[in-house]
């Protein structure tokens, strides 16, 4: 018994932090400083900053195969390559093998994942936009699903927070739709970006055009240094010049001395305690020696990914909870949602020949949505704005060329014409049919059950995507692009990666399974702070909500556990 007592002893902690990516790492950081002995489970293997980006400074001549895997490497990796651009020789070690980890779909979903500590924190599109009032409201001025229980006012005073600490560069607009931010130096656009910027403004009311807004510093910013516009951001950034896991927050958390990082640690489930009706901690496989260890704390936070904390809480049954821990009113795993994406336009433009630009800038341009703001459509709700970017074609235009000799070889010696692509980021609705399921029978190589999704875009979504388009030739159109061609190479879901929904927010534990609060309204001192906790999806980039939306629930978690609530 005293040995007992003296293992729960040494695996008890003040809070437990599951997962290290984009929302994991805030949770980690935030709780170290606020005092809180904090347990921190990845169930990958650690990345230490710098000396474990093995690629990040390899030229491409460095690199086997032209960068690209071999037929019997890529036999591992079906789905994870369904991207087409994450399977590469450069970037392989970062994704996880389909065979070892595989899922099943009643409908197609493109599940991108990494399994290692800093998890996609180290292979985001770096793309940070606020949600506005407007997206806050939409479900309850639509009829759509169940409302926020949160508005912007709530939220704004977390983004000004992590914003600050984390490092965003843009340019302030002024649109109600898109709210400024806490932002440093903007990157510039390019000549031709300028014009098209230029030609929108002139031709279009309510269309603004702006450079990105991505956490890539232009400055040297809280012992970080400044963007080298390499655009090697997936192999990892050895100048901490865009915001990560590794780069940011795990190392504020380390700093506080208060943070045990356990890497190689799956959580099977979280225990939940009859009694106190409370969780008591988290039961956790080790992939190394296969033992399975109880850790125990006051306060959990789950910050698998929106669709690997609902794995977990699925897998967390209970006399109290038969379907999933805080599964009362029956929404766990619904609402499952991502952007659509994939569609728009491109096209080609004379009268630049002259210029070039300098570098590779990590990042592209923006056009806020603009569609229902005021004038409301009327065979679609809410929007989606555009990203995308000019450029000019390089030698690889070659190798489709039929031609050879002296002419053709000083041809290829010259930038090619100069090119813009605009596409769009499209909103999909909470349909509570969207949806992912607990499989226990396809196992994965931990023994452990999988996820089957069913989920589609519906017809929403499809007839915002035929609005994509149009608008996007639109205005290329009227800035004078020549050949300008529509396009919709049909994204399935998941393939955006920014997986939200399927543990959402809301007012009445009958319909929802998280508070204002990010709480489990049975559960209160276990929270969801990743996507799973998104009640709609707006169309900008989400990551930059989980910043915050995790920043504001640490605060709330810690006042409540010194008040002796949790």
């Amino acid at each position: 018994m005293n040995l007992n007592l003296k293992a729960k002893d040494q695996n008890t902690f003040d809070a437990i932090v599951v997962g290290t990516g984009i929302s994991g790492g805030w949770a980690a950081k935030e709780l170290c400083e606020k005092g809180l002995k904090t347990l921190v489970l990845d169930r990958g293997r650690d990345v230490k900053h710098v000396e474990d980006y093995p690629t990040m400074h390899k030229h491409p001549w460095e690199l086997p195969n032209a960068d690209r895997l071999s037929a019997e490497e890529m036999k591992n990796h079906q789905k994870q390559n369904r991207t087409g651009y994450t399977m590469r020789e450069s970037t392989k070690h970062w994704w996880v093998n389909d065979v070892e980890n595989p899922y099943s779909e009643v409908k197609r979903f493109d599940w991108i994942r990494g399994y290692h500590v800093g998890g996609r924190s180290l292979l985001w599109g770096r793309q940070s936009y606020r949600l506005s009032q407007m997206d806050f409201e939409a479900n309850a001025k639509d009829g759509v699903a169940v409302d926020w229980p949160i508005r912007y006012d709530d939220v704004s005073p977390w983004y000004d927070y992590v914003e600050s600490f984390a490092g965003i560069n843009g340019q302030a607009e002024g649109l109600p739709q898109l709210p400024d931010g806490k932002f440093l130096p903007p990157m510039e656009m390019n000549c031709v970006e300028k014009h098209l910027k230029s030609k929108i403004a002139e031709n279009f009311n309510g269309r603004v055009m702006t450079i990105g807004r991505s956490a890539n510093l232009t400055q040297p910013h809280n012992g970080r240094g400044q963007c080298q516009y390499r655009n090697l951001c997936m192999r990892g950034c050895p100048y901490g010049a865009y915001f990560s896991s590794q780069a940011a927050t795990l190392p504020a958390a380390a700093a506080t001395g208060n943070m045990t990082l356990r890497p190689h640690s799956i959580v099977i489930e979280v225990i939940y305690d009859n009694e106190s009706g409370k969780a008591s901690g988290v039961r956790v496989l080790d992939a190394e020696t296969k033992e399975v260890v109880e850790y125990y704390a006051k306060i959990v936070f789950l910050n698998a990914s929106a669709l690997g904390t609902t794995q977990i809480m699925l897998n967390s049954t209970s006399d109290r909870f038969p379907d999933g821990l805080g599964n009362d009113s029956g929404e766990l795993g619904h609402n499952l949602m991502d952007h659509h994406f994939k569609a728009g336009a491109q096209a080609h433009i004379d009268g630049f020949e002259d210029k070039y630009y300098l570098g590779r800038r990590p990042n592209g341009i923006y056009i806020p949505r603009f569609r229902n703001i005021d004038e409301q459509r009327s065979d679609y709700i809410r929007g989606f704005g555009y990203q995308g970017r000019a450029s000019r074609e390089n030698w690889r235009r070659g190798v489709k060329e039929m031609d050879f000799g002296s002419d053709f070889k000083d041809k290829l010696s010259e930038p090619g014409p100069w090119q813009m692509g605009l596409g769009g980021f499209g909103e999909c609705l909470p349909y509570h049919e969207n949806k992912v399921t607990l499989n226990r029978e396809l196992l994965d190589i931990h023994g452990l059950p999988t996820l089957t999704f069913d989920c589609e875009w519906k017809e929403n979504e499809k007839v915002m995507r035929k609005d994509m388009q149009l608008a996007a030739a639109e205005m290329l159109d009227a800035a004078g692009f020549k050949n300008v061609e529509q396009f919709d190479n049909q994204s399935k879901p998941g393939l955006g990666i920014h997986e939200m929904g399927t543990a959402r927010m809301g007012r009445d534990p009958k319909t929802s399974v998280l508070n204002k609060f990010n709480q489990i309204h049975s559960v209160p001192n276990v929270f969801v702070t990743d996507g799973a906790c998104m009640t709609s999806a707006a169309c900008q980039n989400p990551s930059l909500t989980y910043m915050a939306l995790t920043a504001r629930a640490c605060d709330h978690a810690v006042t409540e556990v010194n008040k002796g609530n949790l």
